[in-house]
């Protein structure tokens, strides 16, 4: 039986993973922060030596964009030094490594969507953190994936569940409209995932739902699933001004998952649908 360590167990992610591989035959060790701290190296090597996983699946990160561009060191520490002890420990005792990316990486410019090979340029400190956890990953352990996802929801608090929260407390919501992204489910990036680490197909790999939108046609959508009456104004993103700057256009092609016919992303609308069924 495949053994499968999964870090940040308890994110969107890692929640999803879980429900998909227990109905599956592995056997899962579910680590987070409390029992894993990826930023030490001692308790990596401690940990896989004694577990020995086959695969190792990282959906641990630091996703505050915001909080990251105050709190660099541990964003870098998080983001690129816990790949890069990851990597080290895997390449000793041959596992294969799944590091989950961002469109972050990509600086937002153009309108053509993003594919592996496109020049990376990220302007945030998370952005840049999770750049250089991609390329230690990558000098350190061959038998790596790197699956690049955007706009994820999930199990846990996303930008869905913040808006049907915002409609029940106010009358009418502002929401950026000049940001555009691929709105992804975490159903089938777990899928995507899972698909990817049966193969020997190293390297890196775009994973988001078909399609695209701007944030404010993610929220119209959702509320017009859900029958909800709200009135909502689009804004720009100067309007809404945060501290870290956000891609403008963060669209990702799955092209390389196309290339060996394993792209199993549904629409963005169709995956929504089926998240606000459940």
């Amino acid at each position: 039986m495949k053994k499968i360590l999964i870090t940040g167990c308890k994110g969107q992610l890692g929640i999803e993973l879980i429900r998909q591989l227990k109905e599956m035959e592995y056997k899962l060790i579910e680590t987070d922060v409390h029992n894993l701290d990826i930023t030490n190296p001692v308790a990596v090597r401690e940990l896989l030596e004694a577990e020995k996983p086959d695969v190792i699946i990282n959906s641990a990160a630091y996703t505050n964009v915001d909080g990251c561009e105050t709190d660099l060191e541990n964003a870098f520490k998080v983001n690129a030094v816990g790949p890069q002890n990851l990597a080290a420990e895997a390449y000793k005792i041959g596992s294969k490594l799944i590091q989950v990316s961002t469109d972050y990486v990509f600086d937002g410019t153009g309108n053509v969507p993003k594919r592996e090979y496109h020049t990376v340029n990220p302007q945030s400190v998370y952005g840049e953190s999770k750049l250089l956890g991609e390329n230690l990953m990558k000098e350190i352990n061959p038998r790596h994936f790197i699956v690049r996802t955007a706009w994820l929801y999930g199990e846990g608090n996303n930008f869905v569940r913040t808006m049907l929260r915002l409609a029940k407390e106010k009358d009418e919501l502002s929401v950026v409209n000049d940001q555009i992204g691929s709105p992804t489910s975490t159903k089938d990036l777990a899928k995507c995932i899972i698909n990817l680490m049966e193969t020997d197909c190293y390297g890196t790999y775009h994973a988001t739902c078909e399609g695209s939108c701007s944030w404010f046609e993610f929220a119209k959508k959702i509320f017009e699933l859900k029958g909800i009456k709200i009135k909502v104004n689009p804004i720009t993103t100067e309007e809404l001004n945060r501290p870290a700057k956000r891609p403008k256009y963060s669209v990702l092609d799955n092209f390389m998952l196309k290339l060996i016919g394993l792209n199993s992303f549904r629409s963005w609308e169709e995956a929504l649908t089926e998240y606000l069924n459940d």
